[in-house]
């Protein structure tokens, strides 16, 4: 990677990233039409005593209504 060419450039010579630049909404289309999972645990402790636990489990999809013949 040289200085004047930017890493995507780079990346998408790879085959690592596809040629032509996705706008965020359609990224945020893609991944809602097949479905998002979101997951994660937050610990607070002192002294190896954990004070607070938090678990936040989310699954994220888009709903789109039946369509009228």
């Amino acid at each position: 990677m040289t200085l004047d060419q930017p890493r995507g450039a780079v990346l998408a010579e790879e085959g690592r990233l596809p040629p032509e630049r996705v706008a965020l909404v359609d990224l945020l289309d893609r991944l809602l039409a097949g479905g998002v999972v979101v997951s994660g645990d937050l610990v607070l402790s002192i002294a190896d005593i954990d004070l607070v636990r938090i678990s936040i489990r989310a699954l994220i999809m888009s709903v789109r209504g039946a369509d009228e013949e």
